[in-house]
């Protein structure tokens, strides 16, 4: 009845304004960061295959390298929107000022510690995984530049996280806008203007990130206004509820892996690889949006739980999921209608082309659920109860989708068309699974 009340009052313009605010600064701020890699890539083709094969390559040990920074700012974000909001007392004060020192700390140990242990591992691993001999002279070097950038990144994400928990997602924005122009300006000077030449690739990336951690800690001091202390119960929080969220990439990395050896079964895999990767390309602008609200949902619940508010937390996650879904919904629209023309500017092959458009036109259907089950997940997120969603996406993608993607190949002996089709029945098993968790409100007693 209480939610019955809700929809019918003009209350709903409040929530909607509330979750636009965090919103679309975050929206913006995935664009850059999606920018950033557009123009890796684009630089890397221009100087030849071998640098763009090189370069696929060591981002995807860097996408592996960063779950730590992305694990612990989930669990960041969780715990110090809490205490943001909480009773504004000199005791609530210190305890955020230690909040915030202890998790920029420990994930700048953190970023030290995976930069020397990949600087020592890279050259086995390059070994171990049989790198063809004309890519092994690009990818040590880049390898090793991104892994000393990669301290900087860690404390840049995690001050990101911490700016959107206190109310300072703006600050955040205005650092990554810095960041993406630094880094296409410096990719174009260092690249084709230096003797650096392929290096500067990843030199513009480590330097822009460098600057960017330092332009966040500017901002970071506001909150530190005397000498803190370490905390490690607040440690323990954070990585309690951040190592769910590192696992859950780690388990999808693993699924999108699964999927290419199954693709890899079918006739003309070549060809249903390549339209599947140009596919994942066009859906990853419409991932843009909908991660961006799932970080703010995040933010947003967690702060109005941190005042005690629980039906405002309740309430304001699903306004930002519809809000995220009609965003979402829009970006999917508008991709169905020019999906032949997409798909004959990313590929040549016709083979592709027809493949890429079957693609778009079936995955396209579950957006909207998709967005919908990460926008709240991204709420439950906010609330602590990682470890709840990690079950739900985990069981969704090992459970359903890879079971279902390898029965339609491999004993039934259909076309990709029904990995598409089991790929959107996953989606729409883990869009319920997680708004049944978030109806039940259980988390709420957390």
């Amino acid at each position: 009845m209480a939610l019955f009340r809700f929809w019918t009052k003009n209350d709903i313009a409040f929530y909607v304004s509330r979750s636009w605010r965090v919103s679309w600064p975050m929206t913006f701020i995935m664009f850059f960061e999606f920018l950033i890699s557009l123009t890796d890539v684009y630089v890397a083709g221009k100087i030849g295959k071998e640098v763009q094969a090189a370069y696929g390559f060591v981002i995807q040990i860097y996408f592996i390298s960063i779950v730590i920074a992305n694990a612990l700012t989930v669990g960041t974000v969780s715990v110090v929107s809490r205490i943001f909001t909480a009773q504004d007392t000199e005791e609530n004060r210190n305890t955020l000022s230690g909040a915030v020192f202890s998790a920029v700390a420990t994930t700048a140990v953190a970023g030290l510690a995976v930069c020397g242990t990949g600087m020592a591992a890279l050259p086995h691993i390059i070994e171990w995984l049989n790198i063809p001999e004309d890519l092994k002279v690009y990818v040590l070097p880049l390898g090793r530049i991104y892994l000393v950038g990669i301290f900087f990144h860690y404390v840049l994400i995690n001050g990101n996280g911490v700016l959107r928990s206190c109310g300072m997602v703006r600050k955040s924005l205005r650092t990554m806008a810095f960041v993406c122009a630094c880094n296409l300006v410096l990719i174009f000077l260092f690249v084709f203007h230096t003797s650096l030449g392929y290096r500067g690739i990843a030199l513009s990336t480590a330097t822009s990130v460098a600057i960017g951690s330092l332009l966040n800690f500017r901002y970071l001091k506001t909150l530190l206004p005397s000498l803190p202390r370490f905390s490690t119960e607040v440690i323990k929080g954070i990585a309690s509820i951040g190592w769910p969220m590192g696992l859950t990439q780690v388990l999808w990395q693993l699924g999108s892996a699964a999927l290419f050896l199954i693709l890899s079964m079918l006739p003309e895999n070549v060809e249903i690889l390549a339209a599947f990767t140009a596919g994942i390309r066009i859906e990853s602008a419409i991932f843009l949006p909908a991660f961006a609200f799932n970080m703010a949902n995040a933010v947003i619940v967690g702060n109005l739980l941190g005042e005690r508010k629980e039906v405002e937390a309740f309430r304001s996650g699903l306004v930002t999921a519809g809000v995220g879904v009609a965003v979402v919904t829009a970006l999917t629209i508008f991709v169905i209608l020019n999906a032949r023309w997409i798909a004959s500017s990313l590929s040549d092959n016709p083979v592709v082309v027809r493949e890429s458009i079957r693609y778009i036109y079936i995955s396209m259907i579950s957006e909207p659920f998709m967005a919908w089950g990460i926008i709240l997940g991204g709420g439950l997120g906010g609330a602590g109860d990682t470890r709840n969603v990690m079950i739900r996406i985990a069981a969704s993608v090992w459970l359903v989708r890879i079971p279902l993607c390898y029965a339609s190949v491999a004993m039934l002996g259909f076309s990709a068309a029904a990995v598409w089709w089991a790929m959107n029945i996953s989606q729409f098993v883990q869009a319920l699974l997680l708004t049944r968790r978030y109806i039940g409100r259980r988390w709420l007693k957390g």
